[in-house]
């Protein structure tokens, strides 16, 4: 009995002193950069080390494994495909101090229940700004110039002798631009088609911007955006706001020429009235990076749709910029379980 209750008392001693020494227990969802891992496992100012327990997959865990794996973590590193709800926070405890996702996005977390807990949650923005500008013009011009179709043409044996108006898709030289968002990606995506000899930028947001002037882009409603504009950009995040906000109304309000393009959130589209609109010529084209769910199902009406490119989330998929988020993910971890300033907090 005596030994017994020695036992529970060094065991308690041990967890104060695990604490009071600075060790942080953390859980890293999913397998990520050795550079990030080594910032993880390095010296830290303000605490002893981590103990991190690391998921090591590239696959997404089963919620079964996320809810056992969370419990008495000081910190959790995520990923936008990890659902950081009620539910997990209260399973992690309330010792719990940080969520770093490694994404700009941070819908997958409950931030409001965050904030309700004391929990700091931290993104990676600017990082992947550049990366995802690239992808959206790239995607704006495979979309509109009918890259896929073309491609296609080839590998099937359609492509015949020359004819004037095969294939012929429409360009950015005199168009109207409209970027519904122009945060920084949608500020990056307007610089980049700027020398396509666009005649118009126009862009819409809960307010003017003033960076706007040296792209000289127009504030204009979001009604007014839509009708005017032959390439339509999403750019914005996603919340309860932006939520299907491109739904039948918005297609109904495009020009019968206009191409959409989403590289934001697949949320921002309520996809069924997207493939009405583009199965019925209400809008031209459309091209997404972004759906819901994702994957998208290989029988998805939208796949069935020549005018419809669809590619897999890789906005932010360069090897330097895949790279520079882990590390900066990292560093909002460790900031948040040692108490100090993130460098890139989310404002709950």
């Amino acid at each position: 009995m005596v030994k017994s209750s020695v036992l529970v008392l060094v065991s308690r001693l041990y967890s104060s002193f695990s604490w009071m020494s600075g060790v942080r227990r953390v859980l890293i969802t999913r397998q990520v950069s050795v550079k990030a891992l080594d910032i993880m496992r390095g010296p830290i100012l303000g605490c002893e080390s981590l103990d991190i327990d690391l998921i090591d997959s590239d696959e997404p865990p089963s919620r079964d494994v996320l809810l056992k794996r969370v419990a008495g973590k000081h910190g959790i590193y995520c990923l936008l495909t990890d659902r950081i709800d009620k539910e997990l926070l209260d399973r992690a405890g309330k010792q719990l101090k940080v969520v770093s996702t490694m994404s700009v996005g941070y819908d997958h977390v409950d931030v409001q229940a965050c904030k309700e807990r004391g929990v700091v949650v931290g993104n990676t923005p600017g990082v992947l700004t550049d990366a995802t500008a690239d992808l959206t013009v790239a995607l704006l011009l495979a979309t509109s110039r009918r890259l896929l179709e073309g491609v296609e043409a080839v590998k099937d044996g359609s492509w015949g002798p020359w004819q004037p108006l095969w294939m012929c898709g429409s360009g950015l030289r005199g168009s109207t631009v409209g970027i519904v968002g122009l945060g920084r990606i949608g500020q990056a995506v307007a610089e980049r088609i700027r020398p396509f000899g666009v005649s118009t930028i126009l862009y819409t947001g809960r307010t003017a911007k003033q960076e706007a002037k040296k792209l000289g882009a127009q504030f204009v409603t979001f009604h007014e955006l839509l009708a005017k504009s032959d390439f339509v950009l999403a750019c914005c995040a996603l919340t309860e706001k932006t939520r299907e906000t491109f739904n039948a109304n918005a297609f109904h309000l495009m020009k019968p020429s206009a191409v959409f393009v989403n590289t934001s959130r697949g949320g921002v589209v309520n996809q069924d009235h997207l493939y009405d609109a583009l199965s019925n010529g209400q809008i031209r084209a459309a091209g997404l990076d972004v759906t819901t769910p994702e994957p998208l199902p290989t029988d998805h009406p939208l796949l069935s749709l020549k005018n419809c490119v669809i590619l897999p989330h890789i906005g932010s998929a360069e090897m330097q910029t895949r790279e520079e988020m882990a590390m900066l993910a990292a560093r909002n971890l460790i900031a948040g379980v040692t108490d100090n300033n993130m460098p890139s907090p989310v404002h709950l």
